[in-house]
């Protein structure tokens, strides 16, 4: 069922919180939505990609990790051919912005329980070709991606190798005499590992190897590499591939490993936008080598995006859930109440809410960055490349580990339920969690950043500031905070010098072990706490000024109804930060003792006004029972009813007695083992 169905029977605590919200859910979900049109489009989407035969029924719990695929290979057929035929409906060009918003639609109205065998294909194959492929590249290869004619993958990660791409071990080495490459992987820790649909699906796959030419290594490029006959999908001479097994999450995907033993490739298969092998062998190199790792910074706006649409599925659980959910009693002798009721229970999920806004919003500034400096890029300027890797970074690290955290907190404030399958709060936090990890270590990322910020730091008085830097030279001057008051601007104004104070700190400590004689990469290894530290606090201010800034935007087109909410959560968003990162902030900045009370108190009269609207939040991320599969987030409320339903779905009830009771424990019992 749906919030559509309108013969659906709701549970009355949940009608009851629906009857208390003082804003407009509409009106709030075209304001998430960025317009009406926009919400009237997706919801065109989700309709079409809901239908019931194209959902994971919960059932696939019980089944083997190749029924598992095997089902996921069907079901994603069915979703994808539709898919297809919704692009060629609304003439979907394949450009950086409508392929955004094939990707949103994808992402954010997948049924898909536990991912699908095909995604990587759209989310990395394809944009790897749009930024690494020339035109002549694109117009061979795009169609045939597009319309799903070949299914490819994106090998980059292997077994020894990861997030250090330049210490990849696979070789592609030119030889002219045939202009081709041979690509191999030398040893076992080469062997790629971790593609998404690899395993069983793709018969095409990116390969990032290490390139080979004349004799020498010009560093990491990418090639397309047949794996599989396009007829009858065996491996192709040479090409050893297959499944690397199940993982905590995302087991509908078949990630895979691929070893390559002189495996020949023509000249024009290696992608040459940005470098070119000439049919001679002579290597031209990029105007600059970060250009190659355009499809990862394309995939880290996407994830960004992504990770606020699990948070808004774990939230929207748990906020119905604890609606519906009684427990214990606040006064004696009163009925026991809605656990939505604990301020504790508030503290957990209220955040996350707040959480959700304040991810979309930085998604959308990462995405009108990436625009801009495409943009430069076509007008041969790379002025924005630095600024923009260093953004990517630290978002996709600070944004992907803020919703994991969350989700775990959505799962445990529904108690044991929570921990259920069928509550698809597990398999959530199972694909959310994945994220830290792909497309770049979050530690790894943050330190890119901090490379980034301690240049920009060095050379503060010298250059033009980009945007999300130009704090640094306001604060450090003597006077930016001399009085603390508790408001929103001047929390972010404290934030703001603890980013500045902790990047200075930490390029002082650096220079300083360099000029006792400790060489540059182990002076840089040992500060790198610090400098991970640096790098998440300069995001933290991206999030908090990005979120307020827009509420600013929003105040003369909303209504006083929903701009108060507004308001509300970017002012709880803030202060929940103030409070968490207190400690920075009495080392930085004059707050006091009596400021840290006031903060306390005013956090809590935020949760107060929003509990009226906690229900109706989530509702307005307008989430359908089809997206969301879960036996206790359902929009109707019947938490109990959903569970037992699907408790009876289980085989292991199909028969009153199992066979394991009289060969093995009965005669354990009688002590006749």
């Amino acid at each position: 069922m749906t919030r559509s169905d309108k013969k659906m029977e709701i549970n009355k605590d949940l009608q009851r919180e629906r009857e208390k919200c003082t804003f407009n859910i509409e009106e709030m979900t075209s304001y998430i939505d960025g317009g009406q049109e926009n919400t009237k489009k997706r919801r065109e989407t989700e309709a079409v990609l809901s239908k019931p035969e194209f959902c994971n029924d919960s059932s696939q719990d019980y089944l083997s990790h190749t029924e598992k695929y095997e089902l996921a290979i069907k079901q994603s057929v069915e979703l994808f051919s539709l898919l297809r035929k919704f692009q060629n409906e609304r003439n979907f060009s394949i450009t950086d912005d409508d392929y955004r918003d094939v990707l949103t639609s994808l992402l954010g109205s997948s049924t898909m329980r536990d991912g699908s065998p095909l995604g990587v294909h759209y989310i990395m194959f394809m944009p790897a070709i749009l930024s690494l492929g020339t035109s002549e590249q694109q117009k061979y290869w795009l169609p045939r991606a597009w319309s799903c004619s070949i299914i490819g993958a994106y090998a980059q990660t292997e077994l020894g190798h990861g997030t250090f791409i330049r210490g990849l071990e696979a070789t592609a080495t030119y030889d002219p005499t045939t202009q081709e490459f041979v690509l191999n992987t030398p040893t076992l820790t080469s062997y790629k590992w971790w593609p998404g649909g690899l395993g069983r699906t793709a018969n095409y796959c990116i390969v990032i190897a290490q390139l080979y030419t004349k004799g020498k290594c010009h560093g990491v490029h990418s090639f397309i590499v047949q794996v599989r006959d396009e007829e009858t999908h065996h491996p192709l001479s040479g090409i050893k591939v297959g499944d690397i097994g199940s993982k905590l999450g995302l087991n509908s995907v078949d990630n895979g490993y691929l070893g390559l033993d002189n495996v020949r490739i023509p000249r024009s298969h290696m992608l040459m936008k940005h470098a070119q092998v000439l049919e001679d062998g002579t290597y031209v190199k990029s105007k600059n080598s970060k250009l190659n790792y355009g499809a990862m910074m394309f995939v880290r706006t996407v994830i960004v995006r992504d990770t606020a649409n699990f948070l808004s599925r774990a939230v929207t659980i748990a906020v119905r859930f604890s609606a519906v959910r009684r427990q214990c009693q606040l006064k004696s002798g009163e009925p026991e109440c809605q656990i939505l009721d604990y301020f504790t229970q508030q503290h957990k999920l209220f955040i996350a809410i707040a959480t959700c806004h304040a991810i979309r919003i930085s998604a959308n500034k990462l995405w009108e960055t990436y625009n801009a400096f495409n943009e430069e890029l076509e007008a041969g300027s790379l002025e924005k490349l630095p600024e923009l890797h260093a953004l990517a970074c630290c978002l996709k690290a600070v944004c992907t580990s803020d919703s994991t955290t969350l989700i775990e907190r959505c799962r445990l404030a529904c108690g044991g339920h929570g921990y259920m399958l069928s509550s698809n709060l597990p398999l959530t936090y199972g694909q959310a969690t994945a994220a830290c990890t792909y497309e770049g270590d979050n530690t790894v990322l943050l330190l890119q950043t901090a490379r980034f910020l301690a240049k920009t730091w060095q050379s503060l008085d010298a250059v033009k500031l980009t945007p999300t830097v130009a704090y640094l030279r306001n604060t450090r001057e003597k006077g930016f905070l001399n009085k603390w008051e508790n408001t929103i601007e001047c929390i972010i104004r404290g934030m703001q010098v603890v980013a500045m104070r902790k990047i200075q700190t930490s390029v002082e400590m650096l220079e300083h072990r360099v000029l006792s004689g400790i060489p540059m990469e182990d002076a840089w290894n040992m500060t790198s706490l610090q400098l991970v530290a640096a790098a998440e606090a300069h995001c933290r201010v991206i999030i908090l000024s990005s979120f307020y800034e827009n509420l600013n935007r929003v105040q003369t087109t909303s209504s006083p109804e929903l701009k108060r909410v507004l308001n509300q959560l970017v002012e709880l968003y803030t202060v929940y930060w103030a409070l968490e990162k207190l400690g920075d902030l009495l080392q930085w900045v004059p707050i006091s003792q009596k400021d840290i009370e006031g903060l306390k108190l005013w956090y809590e009269q935020l949760l107060e006004k929003l509990r009226p609207n906690a229900v109706g939040l989530v509702d307005a991320f307008d989430l359908r029972d089809e997206i969301l599969r879960s036996t206790i987030g359902a929009y109707d409320g019947r938490v109990y009813e959903r569970l037992m339903e699907e408790a009876l779905k289980n085989p292991v009830n199909a028969e009153p007695v199992n066979k394991t009771y009289h060969t093995y424990l009965k005669p354990f019992m009688m002590g006749k083992l």
